[in-house]
């Protein structure tokens, strides 16, 4: 079943160093690229499309019609996605600033009861897998669960060249594997929380929209 899927970059550094510059760029037009090639829908969200450097007020703060265009714009695409691909580089063993504070501009109602992928990636040896085990957690509040497999791309640039291709000499036959293991759990479990979703009545609980006595035990 075609997916209308986002897939989100976590970089907003567009300068060296490091070099090479938006490595993460890469990755985010590899995935968005497989999954195309999938038959799904998938567009890329990229941070540099957003001003977002004025005070920190999020979408939902804002009165009914009186939010940015570009924030009302992916709010919408937030709600309407079946999932989520999320990007990252890792910054101190946690994911990027700048995912998070895009993704911290909505509300968990909109993004709750779909699944996620982790993508990390470096120019180093870790390949960011240090970022997945925050980003797990960090996920899971959103309500976008997190699938098992991850994909982890170490020296990322040696990888992927500049339009997320496949540099001369890489395996592609054994990458394609890797990234199809968790893009295909990615796929399952959308489509099974989208059958789920269009039941008649809406069965879900409450998403947290007001204050945090929501989360509070009796």
């Amino acid at each position: 079943m075609p997916l209308n899927l986002l897939v989100f970059l976590g970089s907003t550094r567009d300068t060296t160093p490091p070099r090479p510059a938006r490595l993460g760029m890469r990755v985010a037009q590899a995935c968005t690229a497989r999954l195309l090639e999938g038959g799904h829908s998938a567009v890329l969200i990229d941070p540099l499309d957003f001003d977002l450097s004025g005070p920190f007020k999020p979408h939902f703060s804002y009165a009914p019609g009186k939010a940015p265009e570009d924030l009302e714009a992916l709010a919408q695409k937030i709600e309407a996605a079946d999932g989520y691909v999320m990007v990252s580089p890792e910054y101190n063993h946690s994911m990027s600033p700048a995912l998070s504070h895009l993704l911290n501009h909505f509300g968990s109602s909109l993004y709750s009861y779909k699944p996620s992928a982790i993508v990390t990636y470096s120019a180093g040896q870790w390949g960011g897998a240090r970022a997945a085990v925050n980003m797990r957690t960090y996920l899971s509040e959103l309500g976008c669960l997190p699938v098992s497999a991850m994909i982890h791309i170490p020296a990322a640039q040696e990888v992927f060249d500049e339009s997320g291709e496949y540099q001369t000499g890489v395996d592609g036959a054994r990458w394609d594997g890797y990234f199809e293991r968790t893009l295909a759990q990615l796929a399952w479990w959308a489509e099974a929380a989208g059958h789920q979703r269009s039941q008649p009545g809406d069965t879900r609980p409450d998403a947290f929209q007001r204050d945090p006595s929501q989360r509070n035990a009796p």
